[in-house]
């Protein structure tokens, strides 16, 4: 049988080929007398969310060429069998997505990104032809056959990278989370402490006329994230897919922080990690504006960033959250397909 990838819409990490990393097809049957046929293995479907990429091991090598270590491909034939055996079923080892593959230069194989898709990581062998096949007048009972082929096996690694309209961007304790279930029906984390978020959060905003958007909360960055500080890599790479940044800062500086030198920050860590990333959308959300100090330090971002749009708001009490959405609607909505 085949190894295969099929993209699900209820699965959302890849933390399940953390505990299962070697995926293996089961092997097809031997034949049978009478002229039987040997049953087909079944192909192994594993389960991935959108937005998936998948990187070839280059050096591990992929093929039907490659011994199996550990497998027997070729079985030996029953006594009364008369086709050969069976074919080598596909083997994949995975290993799940860190950031690695931008760092160990994979090549890249597929990239999953429509629910439904299926991709055959590893094919299945053929069978062999049984001594039925060399039957000849003169020879009524042979014993020749020839074997199945072994599967394709390989090493690969997979790399998440969330599918979102727009993307929020910010250091530890922004108010990211909050903001996102400000917005939408998701429910991420939400403390008083940093780095709450470890994972992306993916949450859908609903407008008027059955439009929508879907918003990512991107845990928070800290300076040096371009070259894989803290959990960098595993952070940027999820805003790859957004066509919108919105880069959420601590109005008034309540982490003993200063808005316009942290956006200068995230602009610099998202320009060293992809300049194409860098080119793309982005707006200002000046976050907490309910606390003291809010409004002279939104101040500050107007005349420092005087070009690029600048949204107030409060994620905690409501305020400006329906002008926010608003611009979203415009810039990122679109209707259900």
């Amino acid at each position: 049988g085949d190894v295969v990838l099929e993209v699900a819409h209820n699965t959302d990490s890849l933390t399940h080929l953390f505990f299962e990393p070697r995926q293996f097809a089961e092997h097809g049957a031997h034949g049978a007398g009478q002229r039987k046929t040997g049953r087909r293995g079944k192909s192994r479907v594993v389960r991935v969310p959108p937005g998936t990429m998948v990187f070839r091991d280059a050096t591990a090598g992929v093929g039907a060429d490659d011994p199996s270590e550990g497998l027997e491909t070729v079985q030996p034939p029953s006594p009364d069998g008369d086709n050969g055996p069976d074919s080598g079923s596909g083997v994949a080892e995975l290993a799940e997505g860190f950031g690695r593959s931008r760092e160990l230069g994979y090549e890249l194989v597929a990239d999953l990104t429509d629910v439904g898709q299926e991709f055959v990581l590893a094919k299945g062998g053929k069978g062999g032809k049984g001594n039925v096949h060399f039957k000849s007048p003169t020879n009524r009972a042979p014993q020749e056959f020839t074997p199945g082929t072994p599967g394709e096996q390989g090493e690969f690694f997979f790399e998440l990278r969330q599918i979102a309209d727009a993307g929020l961007v910010g250091f530890p304790n922004a108010g990211k989370s909050t903001l996102l279930g400000a917005l939408s029906a998701a429910k991420p984390k939400v403390a008083s402490y940093p780095f709450t978020t470890l994972q992306p959060s993916v949450g859908v905003v609903e407008f008027p006329g059955f439009a929508r958007a879907t918003v990512a909360d991107i845990p928070g960055l800290i300076e040096g994230a371009h070259d894989n500080v803290g959990l960098g890599h595993d952070f940027l790479r999820h805003i790859m897919r957004c066509r919108l940044l919105l880069f959420v800062v601590d109005t008034p500086g309540s982490e003993g922080r200063d808005p316009v030198e942290d956006l200068q920050k995230l602009r610099t860590e998202v320009k060293l990690y992809n300049e194409e990333l860098a080119a793309r959308d982005w707006l200002i959300v000046a976050n907490k504006m309910d606390a003291e100090g809010a409004e002279e330090r939104l101040g500050h971002l107007r005349s420092r960033f005087g070009r690029i749009e600048i949204i107030p708001i409060s994620a905690a009490t409501g305020a400006g959250i329906d002008a926010l959405k608003e611009r979203l609607r415009e810039l990122v909505g679109r209707r259900p397909e």
